[in-house]
């Protein structure tokens, strides 16, 4: 049996205000609200990718000009979109129906200069081809989600290693700065982190979904309540390896954060998008 490591005193409210990061009050950004939901952010912080609710459509934004371009209006394309470190590549998704009323997935490439996206794998229902090929460091490690289990893909090979049990299912997954661990959530369970073997587990709360990798030790994610119908708040959460947890927008309503060189992205209930600067790690 896997080793569990839970990491101690979570509930105490005294963790809940220690400080992981030292950060900026959240600012609310100069694009476009209503419909929109951060997708990512580039490894130097100057462009956003923004996309719906529903994932469908994917626009690339400027921070320093405000500059929109529109790089698909497809279904699915806002789900797990990447972004190259210059912001000037994307990789995406596009979701059609065939006609033998089967979904398939297409993934493209964008690259700004270009007007027209490349094709990188066409229509297909195979997701492990379009998720390993998705990757922009093809020499990086992999962790995708197959039939509700976690794989992880290195070199080529892939391995189902499911830390929590295969009788779970896992969402969100994402490989750590560094290469050596891989971030995942549990459905009714919560956020972990494991090493690409799925040994070492470290539980980091139920209160961190849609968890991302601000660096190797610490993790960022959103702590959203609902009344059963609609979600009524949210919260943007650092929790590190040893377990301290800060509350980083407080006064503001806050969902899928997204994270880059000393700044954290986000997005508010109307469509805002909030800048959270990071000052010292």
């Amino acid at each position: 049996m896997k080793k569990l490591i839970f990491l101690a005193g979570l509930a105490m409210a005294a963790i809940a205000s220690a400080q992981v990061l030292n950060v900026e009050a959240p600012v609310q950004l100069n694009a476009p609200a209503g419909d929109v939901k951060v997708a990512g952010i580039s490894a130097d912080g100057s462009t956003l990718l923004l996309t719906t609710s529903s994932n469908v459509g994917l626009r690339r934004y400027d921070m320093a000009t405000g500059e929109m371009t529109t790089l698909s209006e497809a279904a699915g394309a806002g789900y797990r979109a990447q972004i190259s470190a210059d912001g000037k590549t994307v990789t995406f998704r596009e979701k059609s129906v065939g006609k033998d009323k089967m979904m398939r997935t297409e993934l493209k490439q964008s690259v700004i200069g270009q007007r027209k996206a490349k094709v990188l794998v066409r229509p297909t229902r195979d997701m492990r081809l379009i998720s390993v090929s998705q990757t922009l460091e093809a020499v990086r490690p992999t962790a995708t989600i197959e039939n509700r289990q976690l794989v992880v893909t290195i070199g080529g090979v892939s391995t189902v290693i499911s830390p929590c049990g295969q009788d779970k299912s896992y969402i969100w997954p994402s490989i750590s700065p560094d290469g050596q661990r891989v971030l995942f959530y549990v459905s009714g369970k919560g956020a972990y982190v494991s090493d690409l073997a799925g040994k070492n587990v470290v539980y980091l709360g139920h209160d961190l979904r849609a968890p991302q990798w601000y660096n190797n030790e610490v993790v960022i994610g959103m702590n959203d309540r609902d009344n059963g119908e609609v979600i009524v708040s949210s919260e943007i959460i650092a929790v590190n390896m040893q377990g301290t947890r800060q509350v980083l927008t407080n006064g503001i309503n806050a969902m899928y954060p997204y994270a880059a060189n000393g700044a954290i992205v986000c997005s508010g209930f109307q469509g805002e998008t909030y800048l959270i600067k990071v000052t010292k790690d």
